[in-house]
């Protein structure tokens, strides 16, 4: 099921999410190793049904994975850069040979494609400014048609939190 026949579906009711589904993917949003059982007890269920549900939100795509966040700070001093980048042109094999680029650069952890003025936001973690200006250096040297980037250096973190699936529903409708 593609992602667009998946946002579909949920929107129209086709996958029917109910309180205790949402409060389900809330709770493994920040705490994605919970024990199944103690899961199953915060939703008030027995563990069967827990991990059933489990199963279906796995299956319609909607849990894609497990992971950990990782501290940045346990591996030093890091530097984290939004960029705003403009290519020079519109055509697709422009953005292509873009986004190649961006998928072979391990220090751009985030790429998204954007409306308005510019045509991609990146995020960029490196452990210095320096690094950045060397993965920058890099990105202009492959010639992948940035016409002009600006650069924001994160000086603090002010929230940073799982995505708000209530509301998301709500809006849905």
């Amino acid at each position: 099921m593609s992602d667009l026949v998946r946002r579909r579906a949920i929107r129209q009711g086709q996958i029917k999410l109910d309180d205790r589904d949402i409060k389900i993917l809330s709770i493994l949003q920040r705490e994605g190793r919970i024990p199944k059982a103690t899961l199953a007890e915060r939703v008030n269920l027995t563990p069967t049904p827990c991990w059933e549900r489990l199963k279906r939100l796995e299956h319609a795509g909607i849990i894609e994975s497990y992971g950990a966040r990782v501290s940045l700070r346990a591996f030093g001093p890091v530097t984290i850069v939004f960029v705003q980048i403009e290519l020079q042109s519109h055509q697709t094999e422009d953005f292509t040979r873009f986004q190649a680029a961006v998928a072979d650069m391990a220090e751009i952890v985030e790429c998204w494609a954007v409306g308005g003025g510019i045509d991609y936001m990146l995020k960029v973690v490196t452990r210095d400014l320096e690094a950045y200006q060397d993965l920058i250096d890099r990105l202009l040297a492959a010639q992948v048609g940035v016409k002009r980037y600006y650069s924001y250096v994160v000086t603090g973190a002010i929230k940073d939190a799982p995505v708000p699936i209530e509301t998301l529903i709500g809006a849905g409708g």
